[in-house]
């Protein structure tokens, strides 16, 4: 069984407030991207695709990929427009592959028992992702910010990455979506993870794993500070 990781690390990082992209901010003197690759590197993924911002490929190649010796990152591919068209773009260069975890390479604290969660939950179910159960009570509001109602939070999850999937299923979802938009056909739904794909054009169920409440996603500057907590523990 071949099994392939997509990471992406093509998002401009617009949170951040930062002229260096968040992928490439350093924690502990490593860019943030470093330690997603290095989980998948000591991993039982086989070949890995780093999909980065269109012009940054002979950069991540020489400064990320060969200066730390990522010998799995077969590929570096440029991104698209949006995420899903950059996951496209990394499932399009997979050299054939059973399974497939596609990951974001701002979330740096994978680990190696998310990762094999993620491959038995899908060799299992055919689709899961990583993600854990909400802390916090949570609200719906209406449109003038008012509580429209309280779902149930013991039914809850915070989504996260890897999402993993048997290859052929998710190439096939991602070919629908993407040849429905080029014939204009616009998806009813706003495309956030890769889960909503198959589930939306193919009608897969996806199954939860846990991951952890420390694969957090770099998105802001207070995230940083965080995660230099955590690479120091």
């Amino acid at each position: 069984m071949k099994i392939a990781a997509v990471c992406l690390a093509a998002g401009q990082g617009k949170r951040m407030e930062s002229k260096v992209q968040k992928q490439y901010l350093l924690i502990e003197d490593k860019p943030v991207l470093y330690y997603a690759l290095k989980a998948f590197q000591d991993s039982p993924v086989e070949e890995v695709v780093l999909v980065v911002g269109a012009g940054e490929e002979e950069y991540c190649k020489k400064e990320i990929v060969d200066f730390y010796g990522f010998t799995k990152v077969r590929a570096v591919v440029a991104g698209g427009k949006e995420r899903y068209h950059s996951v496209f773009h990394g499932l399009q260069a997979v050299t054939e592959a059973d399974y497939v975890l596609i990951h974001d390479g701002a979330r740096p604290f994978l680990t190696q028992d998310i990762i094999l969660r993620c491959i038995e939950g899908a060799k299992e179910y055919r689709a899961c992702v990583a993600g854990m159960p909400v802390k916090d009570t949570i609200k719906l509001a209406d449109n003038e910010q008012n509580i429209e109602s309280t779902p149930e939070r013991s039914r809850i999850w915070m989504i996260q990455t890897p999402q993993a999937f048997e290859y052929p299923l998710i190439k096939e979802a991602y070919t629908i979506l993407i040849e429905q938009e080029e014939r204009g056909i616009k998806t009813s739904i706003p495309i956030t993870d890769d889960a909503m794909v198959v589930e939306h054009f193919l009608n897969q169920k996806v199954h939860l794993v846990h991951g952890s409440y420390e694969n957090i996603k770099i998105t802001t500057p207070e995230d940083m500070r965080i995660a230099e907590v955590f690479v120091k523990k």
